[in-house]
Parts: structure tokens; C-alpha cells; sequence
């Protein structure tokens, strides 16, 4: 098997030491900006620290669904809801090495494996040791979603060769509670600051449209920007409502917040990769282009999230043409 070589991004550490606090005024502030200002402003941030036409591409793979011990309100796969998603074994290594070629070969460059777990056991982790090393070796960015992390469980994802540890926040710690109840807001944070103290890239966002407040969008991108360092990559979801979960019937979010909420994360984490994640199969294609516009140059790429469903292969390489956009790892 032949081993491509990948450049793998890493921020400017002299940007993130200046980065400013956000205090929640100032970001509330950003979103009430005039649309067209509020865009123009991202997309000045977005072209000092990028090649705008270029778009990271990850492919996410559930390496273990159903059965999850917590009761987020949005997820199909918590035991608490009845969403109709089975509960499976892990996947073998060599299953996932199989989906990790092919996502290569369609053209993402990276790859990240998520489990329905509230955190891994011992025996969990030494399968998904073994995953990242493998993945690793086919010359591709590495992440893992995996729940909760002990030091001892970040120290292993580390020598495994693992790039970034995705842990979203969900929301701000005001509205966490409406949403999740067997997790605190104090976990995520802990798992985050495990993650950079092991040495790894943090991969950590949101989820917009859970039926919270302005204020309390401003409130996640504040917790987002004002980690010390923020997240290198962030990922931006649009809830995608399923039935069976207690979010189900939440009214949807006007698409214009939403691309206001890319815009107001780039302008606020201006080295990070901003991914336009969940909800990408509900948006238009001009909502999609406004999302590009105001700063998200990430997408998860490939036919399926976990367990909802995301855009085909087909599809987003017919927009990124129309858009004049092309994969970042073809162009560097």
C-alpha cells in the first residue's frame, strides 16, 4: 500500500496567543451587525488566513452506534429516545481502514471515527488505538470522537498517532441544561483541556437551532473563542431534527442566522477551520455558497454523518464546481 504524504494544518500559534477576549456583549453585537457588514467583515478575516476557495474535506464514520448512555436531546442514538437506531457492535479495524480508502480516494484528507459512548472502556480503546494507527498510516489527518477522556486515554489517542479529538460544547452553559442532563457543562471542558494538555489539535463546535436565544448563540462562540488556545477546527451544526428525540418538533432556524453564525465564528477564531457540519442536506445551495462566503472552509464530505443523513460525493463536488472551490489537500 502506497503512503501519500499529507500536509497537516496547524494554526499560527503567535495569532492564537493574541487572540482577544470576547465578552457575550461583543459577540451578540457581531450577530445584530447589517447582514452585508457582518459578511464582509468574515470574509477579510477568512482571506488573511486562507486560500477562500479552498475546502478541507473530513469523512465521518460511526465506528460504534447506538446504545449511548446520555440523554442529549438531539441525538438518535441516546437509549433514552426511541429514534429506531439499532444498537451495533464496533466495527472491525479493517472495516474502518475499508471506509477510510475509499473517503481517501473520493478525495477527504481527513477522517474521524465517532462511538456512541459516554466514555471508553479499556478494551474500547485498544480497538480504537489500533483504528488510528492504521487510518494514520494511509497518509491521512486522524480524528476521533469517542465521549469522555481520562489522562491515561489521551496519552494513548496521542501515541497512536491521533490529530485532533472532537468534543463539542453543544451550547452555551446557560441552555445546557435544556438539553442535556446526565453530562455537566465542566465535563466537556475538562475532556477539552485533557486533549491539550496530551498534545493534540482540539476539533470543537455546536449545535445551533436547539431553540436557544441569541444571547445564548453569543454564549457558545464566546466559550469557543476565549479557550486559551480556541479550537483549530470548529464545527458548526445546523440541528437536524429526528423523530423519536425530544428536539424533533423544535422550529427551525431562519437559514440566514445560521450563515450569520459561520460569519460571527470566523470572525471571533480567525485561524480556525470553521466546518459547515449536520443539517448541510436540508440547505440550498445558495445558503451553502453564503456559508463559504462568510468563512466555513470545512464540510464533512461523504453520503452519511453517524447516523443522519449529509449531501452525496456527487453533489458537493457539482457545487464546489459551480463555486469555483476545490479541496484543500489538492491544492497544497
Amino acid at each position: 500500500m502506497q503512503t501519500q504524504t499529507v500536509k497537516f494544518y496547524s494554526p499560527a500559534p503567535s495569532l492564537q496567543k493574541e487572540a482577544q477576549r470576547w465578552s457575550v456583549a461583543d459577540i451578540e453585537a457581531l450577530f445584530n451587525l447589517p447582514f452585508s457588514d457582518l459578511m464582509f467583515r468574515a470574509q477579510q478575516i477568512h482571506r488573511e488566513h486562507f486560500d477562500p476557495n479552498a475546502v478541507q474535506l473530513s469523512t465521518l464514520l460511526s465506528i460504534k452506534t447506538g446504545g449511548c448512555s446520555e440523554d442529549c436531546g438531539y441525538c438518535p442514538q441516546s437509549a433514552f429516545h426511541n429514534a429506531g437506531v439499532e444498537n451495533k457492535k464496533m466495527l472491525d479495524v479493517s472495516e474502518v481502514v475499508k471506509a477510510a480508502k475509499a473517503a481517501q480516494d473520493a478525495g477527504a484528507d481527513r477522517f474521524c471515527m465517532g462511538a456512541a459512548w459516554r466514555e471508553p472502556s479499556e478494551e474500547d480503546m485498544a480497538a480504537v488505538v489500533e483504528m488510528v494507527k492504521e487510518v494514520r498510516a494511509l497518509g491521512m489527518e486522524t480524528c476521533a470522537t469517542l465521549g469522555m477522556l481520562n489522562d491515561g486515554q489521551t496519552g494513548q489517542l496521542r501515541a497512536a498517532g491521533l490529530d485532533y479529538y472532537n468534543h463539542n460544547l453543544d451550547t452555551a452553559p446557560e441552555f445546557y441544561g435544556n438539553v442535556i442532563s446526565t453530562r455537566d457543562y465542566q465535563d466537556r471542558l475538562d475532556t477539552l483541556e485533557r486533549v491539550r494538555k496530551a498534545g493534540m489539535h482540539v476539533c470543537s463546535g455546536g449545535i445551533v437551532g436547539m431553540g436557544e436565544n441569541l444571547t445564548q448563540r453569543a454564549g457558545l462562540i464566546a466559550q469557543l473563542a476565549n479557550m486559551e488556545p480556541y479550537p483549530e477546527s470548529v464545527p458548526i451544526n445546523n440541528l437536524v431534527k429526528v423523530e423519536g428525540t425530544p428536539l424533533a418538533e423544535q422550529e427551525d432556524i431562519d437559514p440566514l442566522d445560521f450563515v450569520r453564525t459561520i460569519a460571527v465564528a470566523r470572525i471571533t477564531m480567525p485561524t480556525a477551520r470553521v466546518r459547515l457540519s449536520a443539517g448541510r442536506q436540508q440547505m440550498s445551495d445558495a445558503i451553502q455558497a453564503l456559508c463559504f462566503l462568510a468563512g466555513a472552509n470545512s464540510i464533512f464530505y461523504g453520503d452519511q454523518l453517524l447516523t443522519t443523513g449529509n449531501p452525496d460525493v456527487g453533489r458537493d463536488r457539482k457545487l464546489m464546481d459551480k463555486l469555483g472551490m476545490y479541496p484543500f489537500a489538492e491544492k497544497h
